[in-house]
Order: C-alpha cells, then structure tokens, then sequence
C-alpha cells in the first residue's frame, strides 16, 4: 500500500481558508503521472504539485496540475512550494525546476516563520488575442487597452473593465468561454498601485481562480508597456472576493516597453492542513 503524503497551503493571503488552495505532494518519486493527474482531480484545487528530486541544479523539482492537465508553470504552486519546503529548511531563497525553467523565490522571515516571497518569473511572449472581440461579446465588455495574449503558464488574454464594480458584475457563461478558448482570461480594472482581477479558465478545470500568480506578473508588464503604471513601480491586485476565496498579489516588472528585464510576483501563503493517501 503506497503513502503519499501531502500538505495544504492557502496561498496569496496571510489568514487561513481564504486565499488559493493549494496541494502539495512532499514525494512524488513513486507516482506516475496518471495517478498525478487523478490526484489533482481528487483535490480538486485549482492546482496540486507533486515534488521531485533536482535534475538542473535547484533545490527541488515540481509539477504541476489542475483538475484536468498539467502546467508547465503557475504562480501560486510555485510560490506555495516555497513556503512548505523552504520552512523546515530555513533557507533564505530556494530554487525550484518547473517546466518553464528555474524559478527563485526570495523569502522575508518574521523568526522561524516566513511572512513574504517574491518569485522571479519568466518573462513572457505576447501578441494580439485573435478572438478578443468573440470574447468581449460573450462578457458584453470593451477592452480600454489592446487585448493581448501573453504567454505565461497557461497563457492569458487581459481584458481592461472601465470600473471595479462592472469587473465584480461579470457573469461569464464558462460553457461558451471555453468553446472561444483554452487560454486564460484575465479581466482587470483599477488605477495607479491598485488594480483588481478576475481569472476565468473553465477548459483547465478552473471556472474562476481565487489567486493567479501567473497572470499577475503579466498584468504588470501588461500596464508597464501601455502606460498605465511605471516600470519599477509595485501593484496591488485582488482577486477571488466573488469567489469567497479573498486574496492579495503584489508585482513589479522592470525594463522598457520594447526590453523588459524582470518581472517579480509576491505574496504571503499559510499552511493550514497535512494529510495523507493510502492506496
């Protein structure tokens, strides 16, 4: 009988049962990747990492899956991984293999305990969403920016809403979503450091995410290169109050529109239960 043991963070919050849920597999040397699948499902989180031994230089190796496919890269499993490995570990940064590459996440610590991370992502490739106007019909919006596809994780099309509260009026048809596209759709309102997102991903398992990481590092890039914010410059972003699942991102992206040189996401993360499979 196999034991696979496993630990649930919240992650993009710092008070317990709000935030992103998030599972992670401490040892996944023994589970193929069908059973990493039908596990993820089994939690039904919009992510479930499984950890793995370094094969290029990290200080581990993660996978990631939804409740129906695997991700080459996400925000909040990377950064929840983070706090469940580096804890007992006390390690000041930690260095995690994903499928697009190796992601350092820097910890700030309050004693023993980590209180804050900022992972380094991938600086993504963008170009203009073709079925933006398929899209923007379905949600009866106009974008304020050029819609573009950027792509990071899973990819994602950013939608700019005229005001927070039409943002939180959205009622998106997930079926007739997910016949436009597999892509993310990240729709954003907001100004100056403060900017709130919705994240609505129905063909990955995931209606609407609580906390996307991945797209919060874009949505920075995103607003840097049209002029809503400065490069440099630190964003605020909610997401997931109209889910029940209240969360809070931060992201900064440095460069010029035409070089961006870095693009950092952060938040806190709790972990809030242990538990285990016997199959």
């Amino acid at each position: 009988m196999a034991s696979l043991r496993y630990v649930v963070a919240d992650v993009f919050t710092d008070t317990a049962l709000t935030g992103n849920q998030l599972a992670v597999f401490t040892d996944g040397r023994d589970v193929d990747e069908e059973l990493m699948q039908r596990l993820a499902k089994e939690m039904n989180y919009s992510e479930t990492v499984f950890v793995l031994p370094p094969e290029a230089g990290g200080h581990a190796r993660i996978r990631i899956f939804t409740p129906a496919t695997e991700l080459p890269f996400a925000g909040h499993p990377v950064l929840g991984s983070a706090y469940v490995l580096a804890g007992p570990m006390q390690l000041g940064e930690i260095q995690l293999e994903t499928g697009a590459g190796v992601v350092p996440i820097a910890l700030e610590r309050e004693g023993a305990r980590i209180s804050f991370g900022w992972m380094s992502q991938p600086i993504p490739k963008h170009e203009p969403f073709p079925k933006a106007d398929e899209v923007q019909e379905l949600l009866g919006v106009r974008s304020g920016l050029p819609v573009e596809l950027y792509h990071q994780g899973p990819g994602f099309a950013y939608f700019e809403i005229e005001s927070k509260d039409a943002l939180a009026g959205l009622t998106p048809d997930f079926g007739a979503l997910g016949r436009i596209t597999d892509y993310g759709v990240s729709c954003f309102a907001g100004s100056g450091t403060d900017w709130k997102t919705r994240m609505f991903a129905p063909t990955s398992g995931v209606p609407e995410d609580p906390a996307t990481g991945s797209a919060a590092g874009p949505l920075a890039m995103h607003l840097a290169r049209h002029g809503r914010i400065s490069f440099g410059e630190e964003i605020e972003i909610s997401q997931g109050d109209e889910i029940g699942r209240p969360s809070k991102l931060y992201a900064r992206v440095t460069g010029t529109p035409d070089d961006v040189e870095t693009i950092e996401v952060g938040g806190s993360a709790v972990i809030v239960a242990r538990g285990e499979f016997r199959l």
